[in-house]
């Protein structure tokens, strides 16, 4: 099912992170190569993937939508059976963490890391995504932008969240993170500060099976 791999940092990094995509950008955006570089260059082993409907869109260049939640969750499933769940932190980008927080669980994973958690649809605050996350038990970190349009702070802060879920907040930050030039930051900045976060956080989980 998984065309291929992108692969970066070291083969004996504990753990490894294997992150998605989310729903509009393919595995080597400008995003996903920074965090991929960012934790390499931290020692950390980074794994990209992409979902079919993104790997068909590479091969013939035609933009389709997002395959059916059952084929996103059956190719988390494949991609954590190939690299072994008692060494992987999962996550990604967006829509890519969304699906990984729905079967980190289940799969038994170290832990789970959401790069901008779509916590609800654009202007739809009342249309949460959170009901899986009130019981959660694997140990997760979100990385959110304060003004994101799909959770931002004043929202998220509000909501009924496992205990599990630790929230760090990038100033300012879009739904990429990205800050208005009012604020005094940049959106390198706010990509260092998230990298820096889920570095400390997968350096956390030195044993298999933790949980918060």
């Amino acid at each position: 099912m998984i065309a291929e791999f992108l692969i970066t940092g070291p083969e004996t990094s504990k753990p490894t992170i294997a992150l998605a995509h989310g729903a509009g950008a393919a595995m080597d955006s400008p995003f996903m190569a920074a965090f991929a570089d960012g934790l390499a260059g931290r020692g950390l082993r980074v794994v990209r993937f992409e979902f079919p409907y993104m790997a068909e869109r590479r091969a013939t260049g035609r933009k389709r939508p997002p395959d059916r939640a059952a084929v996103l969750i059956e190719t988390w499933t494949a991609v954590i059976q190939h690299f072994g769940a008692d060494r992987l932190v999962i996550g990604g980008k967006s829509m890519g963490g969304r699906i990984a927080s729905m079967v980190a669980e289940d799969a038994g994973v170290l832990g789970l890391a959401c790069l901008g958690y779509p916590f609800h649809p654009p202007g739809r605050p009342e249309k949460t995504r959170t009901e899986h996350l009130k019981s959660l038990k694997t140990p997760a970190l979100f990385l959110q932008g304060t003004r994101d349009t799909l959770g931002n702070e004043d929202d998220v802060t509000g909501y009924a969240l496992s205990p599990a879920i630790h929230l760090h907040w990038l100033e300012d930050g879009d739904h990429g993170f990205k800050p208005r030039k009012k604020s005094g930051r940049t959106e390198a900045q706010n990509w260092e500060d998230a990298i820096e976060a889920l570095s400390a956080f997968a350096a956390s989980l030195d044993s298999p099976g933790t949980r918060a």
